[in-house]
């Protein structure tokens, strides 16, 4: 009989130790799990999934780069331009660059060197006199690499910002450099044509579009010294995340359809070193380096400059053309960037000049509609292909 007691006073004690919430002893103190402590873990989990999800999202979006709302969860860093413009009554002042491509004079001599010089300088612009002025310090910057594809390196032919960074790119090699205080490292290298061959992209001009770099080449095709035809590759173009994820789009039809504009068809041509994109236009812009209703020919290149400023909407359907008065056959557009906070109406370009031998690059300034604000400005005698709001 005391057995049956000692059993069931067992299975009492039981119950109520199922009863009891359970205690979990640290050092001295007691924790006990209660519903507080389950909503402050949910307060502390919930802004960690919003901190960590555009990042989670961005390494699996930007492995396949054509998905367009993938570029909207990435921290893109829009600044531009990087350096704050100065405000006073005289005007706004902006820190400028430019850079040059001296094709085979880049070559250091003896030290397996390829070097580029960089120009740095000050724009003024007087909104209230419509009055652009430009000044460049006297010594240049010299940036140096030891990478080159053929014995040709550096000949850099483009300055952007892009996510935070000031971008250029080699013409011979297809890579694309960063630069950082006064020094230049390589980030991504292109190939030619659809990515797939032994040769490096000739990249000539770049721009912004989606938080997305395009990178273009010439937009002709690649042709013999005499004009026969060889292959498309120039008429590719590069899109590249801010994470260097790089796919190959066949821009043929658009690069035709500028030339149609000012009715140009192969065998003649139309050659770009220079293009955007403007956001708030949304509309591409253009100013080909040159055109020629006739057959290609290396020599006789060098004087069919191209004064049309050309506009295009998203899809090339439709393009407008504005005559750029002034033209010299010999000084061609390779560079241009929009004045910041004029709507994209005011535009600044490199003007080059390459011509038996010898080199120059001028400046000059107008608005989309074609007036001239600054008439050309000698500003080197090398070869400077690259300008940007720094």
């Amino acid at each position: 009989m005391r057995k049956k007691s000692d059993d069931m006073s067992l299975l009492r004690d039981w119950r109520g130790a199922l009863q009891t919430p359970h205690v979990y002893r640290v050092g001295s103190s007691s924790v006990r799990v209660q519903t507080q402590c389950l909503i402050a873990l949910v307060i502390l989990f919930v802004p960690l999934v919003f901190y960590a999800y555009p990042r989670i999202m961005n390494n699996d979006c930007h492995s396949k780069i054509n998905c367009r709302e993938c570029s909207d969860h990435y921290v893109y860093n829009s600044t531009y331009p990087l350096t704050a413009p100065s405000k006073s009554s005289a005007g706004v002042t902006y820190k400028v660059s430019i850079i040059s491509d001296l094709d085979t004079d880049s070559k250091v001599q003896d030290k397996g060197l390829w070097v580029s010089h960089v120009k740095k300088g000050v724009l003024m612009w007087k909104p209230k006199e419509r009055r652009i002025s430009l000044h460049f310090d006297e010594k240049h910057i010299t940036l140096s690499s030891n990478i080159a594809m053929k014995d040709r390196g550096m000949e850099l032919s483009e300055l952007v910002t892009f996510d935070g960074k000031i971008l250029t790119f080699d013409d011979r090699t297809g890579l694309v450099f960063y630069l950082e205080r006064d020094k230049i490292y390589p980030w991504i290298i292109l190939m030619d044509g659809d990515g797939k061959t032994a040769k490096g992209f000739k990249s000539e001009w770049a721009a912004v579009k989606d938080n997305l770099l395009y990178v273009g080449s010439m937009g002709k095709e690649w042709t013999t010294p005499g004009g026969d035809f060889v292959n498309n590759h120039p008429m590719w173009m590069k899109i590249i995340s801010p994470r260097g994820d790089v796919r190959s789009v066949d821009w043929t039809d658009n690069y035709k359809k500028l030339r149609r504009a000012i009715n140009i068809e192969f065998p003649g041509y139309m050659l770009h070193e220079s293009g955007t994109w403007s956001e708030k236009r949304k509309s591409w812009f253009f100013l080909p380096r040159r055109c020629s209703g006739e057959r290609y020919n290396e020599t006789t290149d060098e004087v069919m400059s191209c004064n049309y400023l050309l506009t295009a909407d998203e899809d090339f359907s439709r393009i407008q053309t504005t005559k750029i008065v002034g033209r010299i056959p010999i000084r061609g557009f390779s560079s241009f960037k929009f004045l910041p906070d004029t709507d994209d109406t005011i535009i600044i370009a490199l003007k080059s000049e390459e011509y038996q031998g010898r080199t120059a690059t001028y400046i000059t300034a107008f608005t989309i509609e074609g007036e001239i604000l600054l008439a050309d400005m000698k500003i080197a005698d090398l070869k400077f292909e690259g300008f940007e709001f720094v």
